[in-house]
């Protein structure tokens, strides 16, 4: 089923992990950021985002599930295709055999068919493209939320996408915390799943 796809590698809501938004536009100094950071003491550093895309297990599982999702809906939508295509096959061989009115009877139940068929495949791709963008949203959340407590404990104060999009053209590799922010990300993930899930039918205690 070529239109339900599942467009993961494109979409890395990453975008740029700014811890601190610091801008430079004091008039009375230029040494100094409107946030209280002084320019040379300023600490960045950046994140290949491909790479963390790669090594983070919470986004393999969950590319996991949306992969599985969608191809249970593929397959879903070729066994019903394939029925109708059988149905449209034996009007057609005994269409001869037909009164006018038992033909057209049986062409607007082929119609109605046909079109519940692509309205089933709108609501399903609107479905996977709605999982999709919830994915995304969590991946964001996870990482920024782990770059802000990174850049807290390490000092610094922008973190930076890098990949072949981004605006970043070069970092050296004292910059580059990627396999840190990785091993940190999986140690987070690891950590949730072993913590007991909150059971939402039970009754509070009074």
């Amino acid at each position: 089923m070529k239109n339900i796809s599942l467009v993961l590698n494109g979409i890395l809501l990453l975008a740029v992990g700014v811890l601190y938004y610091l801008h430079f536009s004091s008039p009375q100094s230029e040494s100094t950021s409107t946030s209280g950071v002084a320019a040379g003491e300023l600490k960045m550093a950046f994140i290949n985002s491909d790479s963390v895309l790669k090594h983070y297990d919470y986004f393999e599982v969950i590319r996991g599930k949306l992969e599985s999702k969608g191809a249970k809906f593929d397959q879903d939508l070729r066994v019903r295709a394939q029925s109708l295509q059988k149905d449209i096959a034996a009007y057609q061989q005994n269409a001869n055999n037909l009164t006018v009115n038992q033909a057209k009877a049986v062409e607007e139940d082929l119609g109605k068919k046909q079109q519940n068929l692509q309205l089933y495949q709108q609501s399903l791709s609107q479905e996977l493209s709605s999982d999709e963008a919830q994915m995304n949203t969590e991946l964001y959340s996870k990482v920024t939320a782990y770059l802000k407590k990174y850049g807290s404990d390490k000092g610094i104060q922008v973190v930076f996408k890098y990949d072949p999009s981004s605006d970043l053209l070069y970092g050296g590799d004292a910059l580059n915390i990627t396999d840190d922010v990785i091993k940190g990300l999986n140690e987070a993930y690891k950590t949730e799943l072993a913590q007991p899930k909150k059971d939402s039918t039970a009754v509070p205690k009074k």
